[in-house]
This record gives C-alpha cells, structure tokens and sequence, in this order.
C-alpha cells in the first residue's frame, strides 16, 4: 500500500483538542492492519502512526529527518514551516548542540532542584490558604509552578516573566496570526535575552543561562544565537506543558476519587502515579510533530516513501492495548509504565527530569495540603483551550 492507492484520507487532528478525552478515531485505526493517511491542515498528507511499535521506530530510526520540517512543502499543522532550535536538528549538529546542553541537566543537577521546587509548591499553597477558597488552580498553582521554577532555574526574574510568557503563548496557538505574533515578541524576547546573555559573560552565576553560556566540549562552545534559541526552547518545552499537566492531573484525579484515595493513603505512590498521569492524559492536541522518511521505509503494513512524511501519534501509542494492560484505564500503582509522553530517541526531552520533579512535588504538595480538594463548580461548566497544541483548562476553580 502506497500514497497512490489510499482512500479519501480523513482529515487531522481529528478534533480542535477542547475535549479531554483522547479521540475514538486513535482506536479505530490501531485496529487497522496498516498505517492510515491523513491530511494535515497545511501542504497535505502524510502517515499517521499509531501504535506503539511504529511509534518507537519513527522516533529512534535514523532513516527519519527532523530537520527537513524546515522545507515549505513538508505536510504540518501551522501556517509556516517550523523553523529553528533542537526540535528541527539532525546529527551531526544535533548531537553537538544536545551534548553541550545536557550538561546542564544532568540528574544530579536537576535533584539539586528538587527542595526549591517543593519550596515554590508549599508557597503558592499557603497563599491559596491566605485567600481562602474558591481558587483558580490554573492561575495560582499550576502556571506559577513551572513558571518560578523556569525563572529561578534559567537566572531570569520572576517580575520580567511577561517578556517571555506572551512569545509561549504565541508559540503555542495554531491559528493564522501566529506567524506575525511571534515575529513580534520574538523581537522583543531576543533582545531581553542578549542583554542577560551579555551579563552572564561578564559575572556568571549559578542557573541554567550561565551554566550554557560557559558550556564547552573540546574548545567547542554555544554562539549567542545558539543559547538564544537553547533559552527558549527550555521555555518553550517547560512551561505550557507543565502548566497544563499539573491542571489536568488534579482534575484526573478528582474524576477518579479510588485513585486520588490511594494516593492520599500511600504519599509514596506518588512519582508511579505521575508516570501513570502522563500515559493517561492525552496532552497533545495534534498528536505529535512529523518526521521525515530519507530513504523508503516498510513499515506499518505500508511503504513509506523517501520524502513522505509521518507522524508518530504518541498520545494514541499510549492508549494502545498491546503495550498497556487495560490501556484506557487510569490505574496508578501500574508497575510499568513505558510512556512516550516525553517522546523517546535523539529528540527525548531534555527536561524531561526536571519536569517530572516538578510534577511530583507539586502533586505532593497539592494531594497531602488539601485532602479534601474538590472542584469548585460542576465539571461541565469547564472551559478547555482551542487552538492549541497543547490542551488545557481557560480555569479549574476548586474548594477545600
């Protein structure tokens, strides 16, 4: 089976990503004998993995290219290409750049974190008490979390967030402005950034900027533009995704009460069940970003041609039976839990440990401060985020 003798491919994604449920369509096609193909919403179709196996072999398979997604005709789901940073990087450079930066997430370095993340946790708690219910989890717990966290991790103020939190958001819609908006803020975060870039040069300190700036492998160093486009990535990769996390756990777990009891009873249960959260949640609204084949491909019951496009759908590879007991099932005392929520192979997040320290403390922090959280208005009453990519609640109001 080729591009040439599929059927009226459907349309993807198949929703706007309102809805917290994963989509049934993900199912159906794991069902499939074979890859299906889809049309994306700009320069036309392209694979659609679904299933773990095809999955892990897009995203660990050096036959696949990132960096072509920078080419005009290559099928993706915003306006323009996507252009800049890790994300769009084959090795050599790839693997230059990572190695340089990966010394600054080293597990050591990133539990050094962990007590100023418990810290930063316990403080937004006490002020959530301080003004008494009800509260807006996503304003004054959720978003603040990894906002202080990235700020006191990168050297950045808290007070200057607003430089960078209006050029993530741009960067997280997919509507038609987005182009023009983040041109706009772009501007203004490069030249934030070369200012503290500058300063850390003259008097390092101790944070994740100066730790890249001074960061070398055999006389091999990061130019400006590169820490630039490092600094914002870190921004970009932790922010809205952490965010939107900690929102939606709390509301998963409130949905399903025998499974928040557990944790409340064993505290200990805890970083399985962020692992199990991740699995659960489908965060991403549009699946995954595609990959390109270099060279024909068998696999998934099709011939993927050199040039032709995939996308690893890792939300749907989570789901999927065959590598998950009761796949649609939220149970956190799964003992295996080998998610791609962090995605797998040269393009694994590189914060991702970082991330999962702050999902754990701060759902530690949240389950044993309030035992009895429950939401503040009925569940249908939620607004969620359109026109994302990453899916989220507008507000999650809870009482205690």
């Amino acid at each position: 089976m080729t591009a040439e003798t599929s059927p009226m491919p459907p349309k993807f994604p198949f929703s706007d990503g309102t809805s917290l449920e994963i989509e049934p369509e993900y199912a159906e096609l794991r069902r499939l004998p074979t890859m299906t193909r889809v049309v994306l919403p700009y320069a036309g179709e392209a694979w659609l993995a679904t299933r773990m196996e095809e999955n892990r072999l897009v995203l660990t398979d050096p036959r696949f290219s990132r960096a072509a997604l920078e080419r005009p005709d290559v099928p993706r789901f915003t306006p323009e290409p996507v252009v800049g940073g890790l994300g769009t990087m084959d090795p050599p450079e790839h693997t230059r750049r990572r190695k340089l930066l990966s010394q600054a997430f080293t597990r050591r370095r990133v539990e050094q974190w962990r007590g100023r993340v418990r810290e930063i946790a316990e403080e937004l708690l006490d002020e959530m008490v301080r003004m008494g219910p009800p509260a807006d989890l996503v304003t004054d717990f959720a978003f603040p979390v990894p906002c202080k966290v990235l700020c006191e991790v990168l050297g950045v103020p808290y007070e200057h967030r607003h430089r960078f939190v209006r050029f993530l958001d741009a960067v997280a819609t997919t509507g038609e402005r987005r182009g023009e908006v983040i041109e706009e803020a772009w501007a203004e975060l490069t030249a934030y950034f070369s200012e503290l870039i500058a300063e850390r040069r003259r008097a390092p300190t101790d944070d994740l900027l100066s730790d890249v700036v001074a960061a070398r492998d055999e006389g091999d160093r990061f130019t400006d533009t590169e820490i630039l486009d490092t600094m914002i990535g870190v921004l970009a990769a932790g922010y809205e995704t952490t965010g939107s996390e900690i929102a939606l756990m709390t509301y998963t777990l409130l949905q399903n009460p025998d499974q928040l009891a557990l944790l409340q009873q064993d505290p200990g249960l805890i970083p399985g069940a962020v692992e199990e959260l991740l699995r659960y949640i489908p965060l991403s609204s549009i699946g995954g970003s595609p990959y390109v084949a270099k060279e024909d491909i068998e696999m998934g019951g099709v011939v993927v041609r050199a040039g032709e496009a995939v996308i690893p759908c890792t939300i749907s590879a989570n789901r999927d039976e065959e590598a998950f007991d009761s796949a649609d099932r939220l149970q956190v005392t799964r003992e295996r839990c080998p998610h791609l929520t962090f995605s797998l192979g040269a393009h694994h997040c590189l914060g991702a440990g970082l991330a999962r320290v702050e999902l754990q403390e701060a759902m530690g922090a949240l389950i044993a401060r309030f035992p009895r959280l429950r939401l503040a208005v009925d569940a249908d009453e939620l607004q969620t985020k359109n026109g994302l990519v990453i899916r989220g609640f507008r507000g999650l109001p809870v009482a205690w």
